[in-house]
């Protein structure tokens, strides 16, 4: 289970104003459970653990193992944002850091971009490999990821032949609408939902996220497990709440003592796509109407000799929260040198993680005495019940603290903005006027 620890803060806020946003969070929670606040028409993520059902779960191990048996080792996921972020998260957290799991395809990334020379560099390696695709899009005509599904799936009907194509490609789409939709229809290929209810960036707990994790070889059921755990705890209403802690906290130190921005701190590797999963979690639900908390993140100990400086003695603008993890899963104990040349013998015997959680007590209390707040938001190992848990933390008290900051927390109207412009630059039909209006600013 999630572990909130906010003594980091205790300096920097008062008791009495702490407790008043723990009451504004817990209005807030009321707020959320019954359901009657604003973008409360995708709330299903809510119930995501216990709702998934059995036949979604063994439909995920069947694509899984009906690859293996063709002899699959490369599956390209093609979506962006919340179609991949989750997934990815997991897969990098969960995955040898430099080996390929045995037995496992290697899960790689598509959609999320639109540079040319790594959708290039990508073609290199399917044509080295045996590959398949999983296509992630609610409309289908998402440009970025549009673009990359008509580029590998071409490759992949060619190689293979249309019919074999159609058994290499699986779609997450909608249920009945939308270009992907029809084209899957259309092909024969199998199909997964994407619940109208759940927003991309709370959808890694359906087939979005689930699938791809699970073709990659790692425990969907023990993830849901964690997070079905999680929100067992969380539905309890009362100051103790972890959810409630960390929402009303984080509201705090930003209203009352002026923080703009909130640094996920991660002391590990395999932790860098969970923050990035995080960053859209929070930007896209909190930033809008003129609010909100800038979400950034660090990976330490590499990111103290880079934003160390910054952080310890640059604008006073920010607060931080870590994630620690209470136990690794492998071992490594440092040796004796005879010669003792770099002066390291004084850690003789001990394991590296033991290094690691000191550097991360030290880097605590020079950032405190530095004027940076640190909340700790504390998970037991990096596993699939671990990651479930902190995924469910996460949204759930997502949901809280935009209540408190006063904005919908679902909805996403500014990422639209862009999308015009560069429709209209690439000529798209219909988007004549705009053409003509760009062009002259520019």
């Amino acid at each position: 289970m999630v572990k909130v620890n906010l003594g980091g803060c205790s300096s920097f806020v008062k008791d009495a104003d702490y407790k008043a946003y723990v009451n504004k969070a817990l209005e807030a929670f009321d707020t959320l459970q019954a359901e009657n606040g604003a973008g409360n028409d995708f709330l299903g993520w809510k119930t995501l653990p216990v709702d998934v059902s059995e036949d979604i779960i063994s439909s995920c191990e069947q694509v899984r193992d009906s690859w293996k048996a063709k002899g699959v080792d490369l599956v390209i996921v093609i979506g962006i944002g919340g179609s991949y972020l989750g997934a990815r998260c997991a897969i990098e957290a969960l995955s040898h850091c430099f080996v390929r799991k045995e037995g496992n395809p290697q899960v790689v990334f598509a959609g999320n971009n639109l540079s040319e020379e790594y959708l290039a560099e990508l073609m290199d390696l399917a044509k080295l490999r045996n590959t398949a695709i999983i296509v992630i899009s609610k409309s289908g005509t998402t440009t970025e990821p549009a673009v990359a599904f008509r580029i590998f799936k071409e490759y992949v009907e060619q190689t293979y032949g249309k019919a074999e194509a159609a058994e290499r490609i699986v779609a997450i789409t909608d249920e009945h609408k939308g270009a992907l939709k029809t084209l899957s229809t259309q092909e024969g290929y199998k199909t997964f939902i994407v619940p109208d209810n759940v927003g991309g960036r709370f959808s890694v707990l359906t087939p979005v996220g689930l699938l791809p994790i699970c073709v990659a070889g790692f425990d969907i059921r023990a993830m849901l497990k964690g997070a079905a755990d999680e929100r067992e705890s969380l539905l309890v209403k009362g100051e103790d709440n972890s959810a409630v802690q960390y929402a009303a906290m984080r509201n705090l130190l930003h209203t009352e003592a002026g923080k703009a921005v909130e640094i996920l701190v991660t002391y590990s590797p395999k932790l860098v796509y969970l923050a990035e999963w995080w960053k859209q979690l929070y930007g896209e639900s909190e930033g809008k109407d003129g609010k909100g908390i800038f979400p950034a993140s660090v990976n330490n100990t590499a990111d103290l000799h880079s934003m160390g400086q910054f952080i310890q003695e640059g604008s006073r603008v920010m607060f931080e929260t870590l994630i620690n993890v209470e136990n690794a899963n492998r071992s490594v104990v440092i040796g004796s040198d005879e010669q003792n040349l770099d002066k390291l013998n004084y850690l003789a015997g001990q394991h590296v993680d033991h290094c690691n959680a000191m550097a991360q007590l030290g880097v605590k209390v020079a950032h405190i005495d530095g004027g940076v707040p640190q909340m700790e938001v504390s998970i037991e190992r990096i596993d699939e019940y671990n990651l479930g848990s902190i995924f469910y933390f996460f949204e759930f008290a997502c949901g809280i603290s935009a209540y408190v900051l006063g904005v919908n927390p679902f909805n996403q109207p500014g990422v639209e903005a862009y999308k015009k412009n560069m429709f209209a630059l690439l000529r798209k039909p219909g988007f004549e006027a705009e053409t003509e209006a760009i062009l002259k600013r520019i």
